[in-house]
């Protein structure tokens, strides 16, 4: 009996010091990828005993110790060192240099922080088309890096499910044909998921499910290392329309429109009172779990942006008994985890009886909800903290991956600080951004907000200047605090873009997915260009990121002047004046071609390399072309033309500008003039058909854009040139 409980103690010390010496190789690792190995040789990592996530940062001689309960705590702590300390800039993008001081500097005294929330999530179904679609691994391993020195632990984890569904409709009798057909493009898997589209440019090749499951397999892995728990997908009663013939008697009715497309691209739904129902539960649960693990929590969102096929409570509270008793039978742990996008966005219909009916059909310690544009909304206030179920807050802040300056930075510190301190079932805090990276302050600032004690506002954003360009400057400092008390005061909103990117109109904005207006005086932007070009004339060279932020201002800042010349075309041409008609008309012209000169300054804005990368995928001539059509068509037409959502992903890019945007201004701009030197009214309808027929033969892949990637040699030159074209 002695000699067994020694032997045990043995293992448990073994299996102990494993997963010690592991944690730790794995934040070694970590620290030699994003350092270089020199570097990397000074930083110590060590285990400590916590019942919360923290870390600890002190010096030992010329050795950097970094001390954490995990490898996620150890993350970020490195992170932490890394950027408040060397005031080096880290961004997800593999293109972005990390820049590392000489000596990597000693730690004055210990420095300890301890996370105030369990979870950590990050992602959006939607990131997955608009930023993610055609990532190769070596862009997934600097992301998944990102993601762990920002202290994310609930990563949403969806590539690759379309081998898994391959292989379930496959055993239930589904032809190649039927299956692959079934899938959208790559581009519009995020709303296939979602059950709001099918069979939009399929089939999808199969090439590319064997190289999205394999790179899957990297991502969990990877993820799991750095003590992540990703969140996979599960059924949600999403089935093709070719089912109900295999199964005739089944409850499969077709989901209602959405985004404007045909009902040929309609979803269909299996009632999850169907008995069918839980045979593919159990047959894609086992499928995906011997490809990719499971770390028990599952994405499941039956109704977003979809009508369910009965409002009644009953019968809501009947579908999430279902689903999640579907879920039990295959997995005791289960975690159920749900975005609520649905209870704003459909608020009419999502009553607080049926919003109860269906979450009290789950336990209150099996689901997690995502309240997932609480900036603007915050439904755990509409609905008695989700009447009890756990929730993570959320910041989206970009919606279709536009290049929009936005974000309600104050306010969203106050909110996610009263969540904190009031919000009684809050366990995480998290970011649903559609598109990534368009305004990174706010990303880290929320993130930040996990981990106490946490800097003042105002001390953050000197911190976040100093490490865009690599030291304390005040210049640059004063120009993000310009920026925050500013255009960073206003929350992003759904369908915001520059007028630039918009259908061509005399006011307003060509549809609701860009709306290019504001609320701040355009002139800071000038002002804060005017600190950035003087902060980094003092550096002896352009930090990446500090391109990166002025590139971005410039944009806007010429963007927002775009709009101001439009009207006062606009005013000119209602007066009839032909000669200051088209003295504006040059003058926007111009501006479009400085725009698409000031966005080629930063590899970042580039539509060649997004076309770039989406051709990579291409195993066969033919495919070549179909990928380049899907990803040309998400950031232009969206979907169909004419239709709701044209424009929605629009990006102020190099290419785009030049190759899409400019050409239909210029389409307006001359039948405007034309109609003034002929004096006769200007055909609406027949400049709506030029224009639609020139965004169908874009989206189609029939004209083919020429991407830009041509960066100056000089970009400041070009920046100050720009900016004193255009200051007033």
């Amino acid at each position: 009996m002695i000699q067994r409980f020694y032997v045990a103690l043995l293992m448990i010390s073994i299996s102990i010091a494993m997963f010690s010496s592991n944690s730790i190789t794995i934040a070694q690792k970590l620290a030699v990828r994003l350092m270089g190995q020199k570097q990397a040789d000074r930083i110590i990592f060590k285990e400590i005993d916590s019942d919360t996530d923290k870390f600890i940062l002190y010096s030992n001689a010329d050795k950097i110790v970094i001390a954490g309960n995990s490898t996620n705590s150890m993350a970020v702590g490195l992170g932490h060192y890394l950027k408040y300390i060397c005031l080096t800039n880290i961004s997800w993008d593999r293109a972005d240099d990390i820049q590392l001081p000489d000596k990597l500097p000693v730690i004055s005294s210990p420095i300890t922080r301890k996370a105030i929330v369990e979870n950590r999530f990050y992602l959006n179904y939607c990131t997955f088309g608009y930023t993610m679609v055609w990532w190769q691994w070596k862009n997934w391993e600097r992301f998944i890096d990102w993601m762990a020195i920002n202290g994310v632990n609930l990563p949403l984890s969806i590539t690759g499910q379309e081998a898994v569904w391959y292989k379930v409709w496959k055993k239930l009798g589904l032809s190649d044909t039927d299956i692959r057909s079934y899938f959208t493009g790559p581009s519009h898997l995020p709303w296939h998921r979602m059950i709001n589209l099918d069979y939009w440019q399929g089939p999808l090749p199969m090439s590319w499910l064997r190289h999205q499951e394999n790179l899957q397999k990297k991502i969990v892995k990877r993820e799991r290392e750095l003590g992540m728990h990703p969140i996979l997908p599960a059924f949600a009663g999403h089935v093709p329309a070719s089912l109900k013939k295999i199964y005739p008697n089944a409850k499969i009715s077709q989901t209602s429109s959405w985004g404007g497309f045909k009902d040929k691209y309609r979803s269909h739904f299996l009632d999850p009172e169907d008995t069918l129902f839980a045979v593919i539960q159990n047959i894609y649960l086992k499928e995906q779990t011997k490809l990719y693990g499971t770390d028990h929590y599952y994405g499941i969102d039956p109704f977003n942006e979809i009508d369910p096929p009965c409002w009644e409570p009953d019968f809501l509270n009947k579908v999430g008994k279902k689903i999640y008793n579907s879920l039990l039978c295959n997995d005791t742990e289960a975690k159920w985890v749900q975005m609520t996008w649905l209870f704003y966005i459909d608020r009419s219909n999502w009553t607080a009886p049926r919003i109860n009916a269906f979450l009290n059909s789950v336990p209150h310690d099996r689901l997690i909800l995502l309240d997932y544009f609480a900036e603007n909304t915050e439904v755990w206030k509409k609905t008695d903290s989700y009447y009890g179920h756990k929730f993570i807050w959320c910041y989206l802040g970009n919606f279709g991956g536009n290049t929009m300056l936005a974000g309600n930075f104050a306010e969203t510190g106050r909110r996610i600080n009263y969540a904190i301190r009031n919000a009684k079932s809050i366990t995480g805090i998290g970011s649903t951004l559609e598109g990534i990276d368009c305004n990174p302050i706010m990303y880290e600032f929320v993130f930040d907000h996990a981990w106490s004690p946490l800097q003042n506002d105002y001390d953050w954003v000197s911190s976040w200047a100093d490490r865009r360009i690599g030291c304390k400057n005040d210049a640059n400092r004063e120009a993000w605090h310009l920026l925050v008390d500013s255009i960073y005061s206003q929350s992003a909103s759904l369908g915001q873009a520059p007028l630039v990117n918009s259908r061509p109109s005399f006011s307003g904005f060509g549809n609701w997915t860009t709306n290019p207006n504001y609320s701040y005086n355009n002139e800071v932007l000038g002002n804060v260009m005017k600190k950035m070009i003087e902060a980094t004339d003092s550096l002896k060279h352009l930090p990446d990121a500090q391109l990166f932020d002025m590139t971005n201002v410039l944009r806007q800042y010429l963007s927002n002047r775009f709009l101001e010349i439009r009207d006062s075309f606009t005013v000119a041409y209602n007066a009839k004046s032909l000669d200051n008609a088209e003295f504006l008309a040059n003058k926007m012209k111009q501006m479009l071609n400085d725009i698409e000169k000031t966005v080629s300054l930063h590899s970042y804005f580039s539509f060649g390399k997004w076309i770039y990368n989406a051709e990579q995928f291409a195993k066969k001539n033919n495919e070549r072309e179909y990928y380049r059509r899907s990803a040309c068509t998400i950031l232009t037409t969206w979907g169909e033309t004419p239709q709701s959502l044209n424009d929605y992903a629009s990006r102020t890019w190099s290419g785009l500008v030049s190759g899409y945007y400019a050409p239909r201004w210029q389409m307006f701009l001359d039948t405007a003039l034309c109609t003034l030197r002929e004096n006769r009214p200007f055909d609406k309808d027949k400049y709506i058909k030029t224009v639609t027929d020139f965004e169908r033969e874009i989206s189609e892949g029939r004209i083919s854009l020429s991407p830009k990637n041509n960066p100056e040699k000089n970009p400041l030159d070009v920046m100050r040139k720009i900016l004193y074209r255009y200051s007033k």
